[in-house]
């Protein structure tokens, strides 16, 4: 069992940068695939970021490319998602979610999920 907490979302205006933070419970963390996934309004939870287990391999979703960037401590239990040269069209609610995966950008593939941390990006 995982529980996963994020935090860091917040009100941005566009251009600006956010870091997410999600903190898991559980002493086999080091074994999971950790992604991280959004929904905005009235839209499908879609994926973001995916980091393997081992921190080596990372998935992004086109449009975030060059922008996010995913980043992993097992030493501290945590993932991260750096987000940097926001939009407006950023603007959801930011899961994280854990995968016995080796790594996956398939939502359902994820057996963990956080409760989500709200990220506003305003024009």
């Amino acid at each position: 069992q995982v529980q996963l907490v994020e935090s860091g979302g917040g009100l941005v205006q566009a251009g600006g940068s956010l870091r997410l933070s999600c903190a898991a419970s559980g002493r086999t963390f080091s074994s999971y695939a950790m992604g991280w996934f959004r929904q905005a309004p009235g839209k499908e939870r879609q994926f973001v970021a995916a980091i393997a287990w081992s921190g080596d391999t990372t998935y992004y979703l086109d449009s975030v490319k060059g922008r996010f960037t995913i980043s992993r401590d097992n030493a501290k239990n945590s993932v991260y998602l750096r987000m940097n040269s926001l939009k407006p069209e950023d603007t959801a609610v930011y899961y994280c979610a854990a995968s016995r995966t080796i790594v996956t950008m398939y939502r359902y593939e994820y057996d963990y999920w956080g409760q989500g941390t709200q990220v506003t990006v305003s024009s």
